[in-house]
């Protein structure tokens, strides 16, 4: 299991910023408006929510951040779904191995103007960190920024599932029952979570062999620092086939209906905004 991840370094250009914290700015309204940021994995999510934040405080909003990846199941919880659903369930990261339920309650405990635990997940232990280490949000919080890498997708039609897009699915999901599970898990309770986006922005990368190569990045400059439990090349190439399905999809898809579409270029650099 791989080590917690890394921030990307995303190359944001400051007018760039600007007119992103003009449409957040624009959007919010009486009570909390959650703002989602999808991207693929080391696109630099985590970058953008940090610079945000930041800069969302300095102007007197109230604001909180909350990742996709800090809603997984537990391991326990996992282990059970690789036992009893299938094997590669017991990897974190798609569609079906997140508690929604605990998103959701958050988002609303927020929406009541609560100062909310807000879960976090220890990715070094794959595991979630005990709840009286999460941090809180403000009380009355105005702007949630909500990230994840399949933040906002949608399902895709069943006829898509049949063939396997790469050796993981071919050779360990021969009969498709990982990717059918991950999803019905999508089309079902995800869209629930989902619909409580106020707005959508979407990090485009050019293409989804880049992802593959900024995740190697990450995990290469981890190698460099003696980071614990760090993958090898062949590692981080089999890790990568478990998004490359959806990955790919939401590439193909969620410019047609996210409220902002940022688009990177191989390096990361936010080239324009639509």
């Amino acid at each position: 299991m791989p080590a917690q991840n890394q921030s990307s370094p995303l190359n944001a250009d400051p007018d760039l910023i600007g007119a992103l914290l003009a449409r957040i700015t624009a959007w919010q309204r009486h009570g909390l408006c959650v703002v989602g940021i999808c991207g693929a994995q080391g696109s630099g999510k985590s970058t953008l929510v940090a610079d945000l934040a930041e800069q969302l405080t300095l102007r007197g909003v109230r604001v909180a951040a909350l990742s996709l990846d800090d809603l997984y199941l537990t391991r326990a919880e996992r282990l059970v779904l690789a036992r009893d659903m299938h094997p590669l369930l017991a990897t974190r990261g798609v569609p079906g191995t997140h508690d929604v339920a605990l998103g959701l309650a958050t988002i609303a405990a927020l929406a009541r103007g609560e100062a909310a635990p807000l879960p976090r997940f220890d990715k070094a232990s794959d595991d979630r960190t005990p709840e009286c280490d999460w941090p809180r949000a403000p009380a009355k919080t105005q702007v949630l920024l909500f990230e994840g890498w399949c933040l906002g997708a949608s399902p895709q039609e069943q006829a898509a599932l049949a063939e396997p897009v790469n050796p993981l699915e071919r050779d360990e999901d021969a009969d498709g029952r990982w990717r059918s599970h991950a999803n019905a898990a999508l089309a079902g309770d995800y869209q629930h979570l989902w619909s409580k986006i106020d707005h959508l922005i979407f990090l485009a990368a050019p293409n989804c062999e880049v992802v593959a190569r900024w995740r190697e990045q990450q995990e290469a400059a981890l190698r460099q620092r003696g980071g614990a439990a760090v993958m090898s090349p062949a590692e981080v190439r089999r890790f990568i086939q478990h998004y490359e399905r959806l990955t790919r999809h939401i590439l193909a898809t969620m410019p047609a209906y996210a409220d902002v579409t940022v688009r990177l270029g191989e390096g990361r650099e936010m080239q324009v905004i639509t």
